[in-house]
């Protein structure tokens, strides 16, 4: 396939003529509401923004991007039509870089997850698969420098394995009720697996699903530990696990579900039950598309068709029942359609949405958003179509003591993948 590639070096600063880039300060409100105040002046900002996009990645030229991730110095993309793609993205601002892509499965690549030198990717087709990732740089080249260097994918399994589905198919106890007359090993996703997310220690996978389901499996053997039927009333759209282990899905059903690994499992391992439900967050008024974890994993931020983005902090101790839950301390506004994904980078926040456009949202004070007040430090247009997908990450070649710089990666359902810098000046 042939691939293009496009650099644009058009520089905007948040203020500019268009009034959507004008900066402005949100406090988040009481709970009962859920309203963010009105603009204030420029001159109360307490920081200057610029940003630039630096390429439009044109790989995936007739399928939409449905997902993509970064690690190491490679961004991987998922596309509608069943293929993933990677890129050097240390280098794609300075020369074309090169991509290198496999296809598998049916229907859209809707989550990328990486650990250490396997790659796993959720499906359309219901399934995922796990990949291992190499890569092919040439003689006497660096790997970090090689922005032609081809990563090759070798399929290594099909979760679940044929292992796990026959060692579970002739026992009746491990077969569940997936339709009236249909039945399954517990070990089937029977919808569209929809999101991935590692644990901490990344020895544990989550895979979310249309089907209602939350699936964990080991990383080691990629065998099935576990299953959470009907754990929400709808299509399960979003996965996030914190640090503490707290792991979090919202719904189409319009709520977030807080689970925890059950240590105290003697009784419950019978059962066959180790995650348990501690908690349930309801104030979206419409279905749940995204959800994401400021980097110490006390503030949850969601992201919804309501157009809203409620933040979500932690309890802290000495505030009565229920600490380590989360707690609704207001919404961020400014899109007008759909919020699709949301990604955390240092301080900072980033939602794509349907409107076409990615906001930057900074915590005025504690970094993160602990003091309640927030910062849009920026309106990022381009895309010409709904933002589907984000990642975020610091530019570490950033030398100016008083600047903070960031990458992001957005992908778009216009089939591009646009590179975007972000200079945040703070000011004297």
């Amino acid at each position: 396939m042939e691939m293009e590639f496009h650099r644009s070096y058009s520089t905007s600063s948040s203020s500019s003529s268009s009034h959507h880039n004008n900066k402005q300060l949100y406090s988040l409100s009481s709970q009962r509401s859920l309203a963010s105040i009105p603009s204030l002046n420029h001159h109360q900002s307490s920081s200057a923004t610029y940003h630039h996009c630096l390429a439009t990645l044109k790989g995936h030229t007739s399928s939409y991007i449905s997902s993509l991730t970064l690690a190491g110095k490679f961004l991987y993309t998922g596309s509608s039509n069943r293929e993933i793609r990677s890129w050097n993205h240390t280098t794609a601002a300075s020369s074309a870089a090169g991509a290198s892509a496999v296809t598998a499965g049916k229907g859209a690549v809707k989550s990328l997850v990486v650990q250490s030198d396997k790659l796993f990717s959720a499906h359309q087709d219901y399934k995922i698969r796990v990949w291992k990732i190499t890569t092919n740089v040439n003689d006497g080249e660096d790997e970090d420098d090689a922005w032609g260097a081809e990563v090759k994918y070798t399929r290594v399994a099909t979760l679940p394995t044929l292992g796990d589905r026959a060692c579970k198919v002739l026992n009746p106890k491990n077969h569940v009720q997936i339709r009236r007359h249909k039945k399954c090993t517990w070990v089937h996703h029977v919808d569209t697996v929809s999101a991935l997310a590692l644990s901490r220690d990344h020895a544990l996978l989550y895979s979310v699903s249309w089907d209602r389901s939350i699936k964990i499996w080991r990383t080691t053997d990629f065998t099935c530990v576990e299953s959470v039927n009907n754990a929400h009333d709808d299509a399960i759209n979003a996965v996030a696990v914190s640090r503490d282990g707290h792991v979090y899905t919202g719904s189409a059903d319009k709520k977030i579900k807080i689970w925890r690994n059950n240590q105290n499992r003697n009784e419950n391992e019978k059962k066959g039950i180790r995650h348990c439900l501690v908690g349930t967050l309801e104030k979206h008024k419409s279905g749940i598309n995204a959800l994401a974890l400021s980097v110490d994993g006390s503030v949850l931020y969601s992201g919804a068709c309501d157009r809203s983005i409620l933040v979500w902090e932690k309890r802290r101790e000495g505030e009565g029942e229920g600490e380590g839950i989360m707690v609704v301390v207001g919404a961020l506004r400014g899109h007008t359609k759909s919020i699709l994904c949301l990604a955390v980078v240092g301080d900072l926040v980033c939602s794509g949405s349907a409107d076409k456009s990615i906001r930057v949202w900074r915590g005025v004070r504690g970094g993160g958003g602990g003091g309640g007040e927030y910062e849009c430090l920026a309106v990022l247009e381009g895309h010409m179509g709904p933002v589907k997908c984000l990642a975020a990450v610091e530019d570490k070649g950033n030398d100016s003591a008083s600047e903070a710089c960031f990458l992001v990666y957005s992908g778009g359902l216009d089939c591009d993948v646009k590179l975007i810098k972000i200079n945040v000046r703070e000011l004297i």
